[in-house]
């Protein structure tokens, strides 16, 4: 019998799945399964990583405090109270690590981010789902799931898979109902896609137990790299920093993530065609009856009539070398999340779905 047995949690957290890059036999396939920017990185910042290769021999910096100074300066921010970590999903691990264990419940809602489970139970602690209102986070559903052992509670802002977000009254409302002993997280990883949009910094500086996580992953297409951050007050950066890696960012990641940051020409270019064709493809696929919310971010979520015509129609789109996103493990069964691609991935899909529903009807 083997007598090595994980912590408890561990075996109830289900593997984490990615989108699909690949279709086997399939020539000219794009991918629209991971919300990646269609235009790539800065050409900036793919010169910083060339550049860095020469000193790939040094160790980077344990402070991050470049990155962190610059990001400071783009946001009008604190660097002294930013975080950096592998991705905005290590952030999000540092806070459940640090304020989460046995005993403790993290709420996270209904179709958020598939990762919070995961990082509740690493942690030792335990999930708690509570359901949206048509696809969006419902505040009262928050409140009500508040126990004394709620130590964290998650919200997508804008949300994934949904593309929807609620208004900065609301999640101040939430902030002002919860108790002291319980952080709440404001996950900004699409908050770029959105105009005038701080993330919620600004409640992060009204309240001292509200943190805001953001990322390079999307917009700034640095997916690859792993670069994310997160603002608090500085007593919480002070926790987040003991139980954070020192060397947790390659030298590669910190200089190519501070050149993107710095090429605000491509940020506006990359965030001016994505509004565009967000509303275009939405618009298009709502004349063949395919329907999805307004979408604050780089996807929209098309809804069909019933689980098996969303299976169906993925199924289609495969043959025609679209990869999309199916959602049911997100409760949206009905429903396939596809990123914004360029103009040509975005007419494809339409073509596509289209010839679809022709078949279908």
């Amino acid at each position: 019998m083997n007598k090595i047995i994980p912590q408890p949690g561990i075996m109830d957290i289900a593997l984490y799945q990615g989108g699909q890059s690949h279709l086997a036999g399939v020539e000219h396939v794009i991918k629209l399964s991971s919300n990646e920017n269609p235009f790539g990185p800065s050409p900036k910042a793919i010169e910083a990583v060339r550049n860095s290769a020469a000193t790939l021999h040094r160790y980077p910096s344990t402070d991050h405090a470049s990155l962190r100074a610059a990001i400071g300066k783009r946001h009008g921010l604190d660097p002294a109270r930013i975080v950096c970590g592998v991705g905005s999903d290590e952030v999000l691990q540092f806070v459940a690590q640090a304020y989460a264990g046995p005993g403790d419940e993290v709420i996270y809602t209904e179709h958020g981010f598939s990762m919070y489970p995961i990082i509740a139970r690493m942690a030792g602690a335990t999930p708690v789902m509570v359901p949206e209102r048509e696809r969006r986070v419902d505040v009262d559903n928050i409140l009500a799931a508040l126990t004394d052992q709620t130590r964290i509670v998650f919200v997508t802002n804008p949300g994934n898979p949904t593309s929807t977000m609620i208004a900065e009254v609301e999640l101040v409302r939430l902030a002002e109902a919860l108790p002291q002993t319980c952080l709440m997280v404001i996950d900004g990883a699409y908050a770029e896609f959105v105009d005038g949009f701080d993330g919620g910094a600004s409640l992060v500086d009204r309240f001292e137990n509200v943190i805001m996580t953001r990322t390079f992953s999307k917009v700034y297409g640095l997916g690859g790299m792993r670069v994310g951050w997160g603002y608090a007050a500085k007593a919480i950066i002070d926790v987040l920093n003991r139980v954070r890696q020192p060397f947790n960012l390659s030298l590669t990641a910190l200089a190519a993530a501070e050149a993107a940051l710095a090429d605000q020409d491509f940020l506006s270019f990359c965030q001016a065609e994505n509004a565009r064709l967000r509303v275009w493809l939405s618009d298009e696929l709502a004349k063949i009856g395919v329907a999805s919310d307004a979408s604050c971010t780089n996807f929209i979520l098309a809804r069909f009539a019933d689980q098996a015509e969303a299976e169906a129609c993925d199924d289609f789109l495969k043959t025609q070398g679209l990869i999309v996103r199916r959602v049911a493990g997100y409760n949206l069964p009905n429903a396939l999340r596809i990123t914004v691609g360029d103009e040509e991935a975005c007419r494809r899909v339409v073509a596509a779905i289209t010839a679809f529903k022709r078949g279908a009807a």
